[in-house]
């Protein structure tokens, strides 16, 4: 370590003493710890240039003072008790001449931003946790990821330090494409994608491509806040366009051009729905008709437990109108930061200059191992395994809403990582019901600005309660809904007592 010291050799003070108060200051100031190591003797003098009795004189008046202590044969430690009148000197010495108003000038020159959380703050009281978008931490591939990880570092060369192209490891971007070609009907070049961390940065991407002041910005109702409040920090004008039990209703879509719709037509957030051919057509040609873009953020399209999934909107455009947007951080985990967007390729250019200024490109390592997982089949085999997984996390919590609540109306359990239960009406609203379960050590979650925009003041937006049940095994599931219906029953909001309907209806999928 070399400390930030800077000697004047015109100066009027002497060399050690100027050695001795720079490091005083640092220690007042708290740059340098107590309990922290020192730079040895021989290392100060060879870093500042000056004779080794002068950095002798000037530690030995430090320890003199009580700001150093000294253990032979192991090294130099800041004190940890400096001495009391030195704390009132440099106390007394600090001013604090920040204007009061300089905060309020600041915001006053910026939008009013909001942002929606990715963090359970309730996570510590809770035992059990339907967060939603959360993989299972079991699942992840630990030891191939190892294998592969020290497989590169060993032939990383000067990868991992020079700079590298900022749209991405040519690899990883060729591997996405040819698994996008079969699992997504999309046929796209490696060249029209560019890797992101997360999806959040491809949409950060395409609104400081697209979006101006006033721009129209059409978002679903209820949607995934992380995009509308995004497309507000831009200055765009939005539009919350209904969801209904087909999703997205294209009915509604305004007639303005020059617009960036932004959809979620796989498994709609929060709600779950499948957009259908025809309204995906529909979308298509008014994305056409008004000279507008669509970003398809198809965030967990790789689950899907009742029949075949349906082509990607970006499978379907013949205009070039749509970017589509892909993660990773569903099916491996978030921590990895990586997804990315195929970009219409007439705005390839454009976008690629847009990445750059962003940052230089995701981390080399994460992406050279995602595409040899990628493509030795290790990822097609991850995604068979953990579909299997989650399909059964699904069951067991069907299973256990009809168990306990009788025949139950759900939302979106065809695919994804959760679904939306419509609470019967004999019980108390949603936003009632998980402040209640939180109390028993379960996460239960409505439709909150947490992490879904709704603009409709409708009652039965309160009928609502969302479970993730991807991250949870299926003990944790059923165990959780148990608490549930027992915390409703102790406090008698339950209209009748336990329900044993071992052969109720199966439930009824919206």
């Amino acid at each position: 370590m070399q400390l930030p010291i800077d000697i004047d050799r015109n100066s009027s003070l002497n060399l050690q003493t100027q050695v001795f108060e720079q490091i005083r200051a640092m220690i007042l100031a708290g740059q340098l710890r107590a309990g922290q190591r020192l730079p040895s003797s021989r290392h100060l003098c060879q870093q500042l240039q000056v004779s080794r009795i002068t950095i002798t004189l000037a530690l030995a008046r430090l320890a003199d003072e009580g700001y150093i202590d000294t253990a032979k044969s192991v090294g130099t430690f800041v004190s940890r008790e400096i001495p009391e009148q030195a704390l009132h000197a440099i106390q007394g010495n600090l001013v604090h001449k920040t204007p009061p108003d300089l905060v309020a000038q600041i915001r006053s020159r910026l939008p009013e931003i909001r942002s929606h959380s990715l963090v359970n703050q309730h996570a510590p009281r809770t035992g059990i946790d339907f967060w939603v978008g959360r993989p299972d931490a079991r699942s992840f591939p630990l030891r191939t990821w190892t294998r592969l990880t020290n497989k590169r570092l060993l032939s990383a060369g000067s990868a991992l330090t020079e700079y590298r192209d900022p749209t991405g490891v040519p690899e990883l971007r060729d591997a996405i494409a040819n698994h996008l070609r079969p699992a997504r009907g999309i046929i796209a070049e490696p060249e029209q994608i560019i890797i992101t961390g997360g999806c959040q940065e491809a949409l950060n991407l395409v609104s400081r491509m697209l979006l101006a002041p006033g721009t129209d910005a059409i978002v679903e109702s209820p949607g995934y806040a992380g995009a509308s409040y995004l497309f507000e920090s831009y200055g765009a004008r939005l539009h919350h366009i209904r969801v209904d039990e087909k999703g997205l209703d294209v009915a509604q879509l305004p007639d303005v051009a020059g617009a960036v719709a932004y959809v979620t037509p796989s498994h709609q957030y929060p709600m779950g729905y499948t957009l259908p051919l025809d309204r995906r057509l529909e979308l298509l040609a008014w994305a056409v008709r008004t000279d507008s873009y669509i970003v398809e953020d198809d965030y967990d399209s790789d689950f899907r437990y009742v029949g075949s999934p349906l082509a990607a909107l970006k499978a379907l455009d013949r205009a070039n109108r749509v970017f589509y947007v892909g993660t990773f951080s569903k099916c491996l985990g978030a921590g990895l930061r990586l997804g990315y967007i195929v970009v219409p390729p007439e705005l390839m250019p454009i976008a690629r200059r847009y990445k750059a200024l962003m940052n230089y490109g995701q981390p080399w390592l994460e992406q050279a191992v995602l595409a040899d997982f990628m493509n030795t089949g290790g990822y097609a085999r991850h995604l068979r395994k953990i579909r299997q997984h989650y399909r059964g996390k699904r069951d067991a919590l069907l299973k256990a809403l009809d168990l306990r609540f009788g025949q139950t109306v759900t939302i979106g359990a065809e695919a994804g990582m959760h679904m939306v239960w419509r609470t019967p009406n004999h019980l108390p609203p949603a936003s009632e019901i998980v402040a209640r379960v939180l109390n028993c050590g379960v996460g239960v979650y409505d439709l909150s600005p947490r992490s879904a925009v709704i603009t409709s003041g409708a009652p039965e937006n309160d009928r609502y309660l969302i479970f993730g049940y991807s991250s949870l095994s299926e003990k944790q599931i059923s165990m959780g809904i148990e608490r549930l219906a027992d915390e409703l029953e102790k406090t008698h909001v339950l209209a009748r007592t336990r329900v044993l309907a071992a052969t109720a209806s199966k439930q009824r999928v919206l």
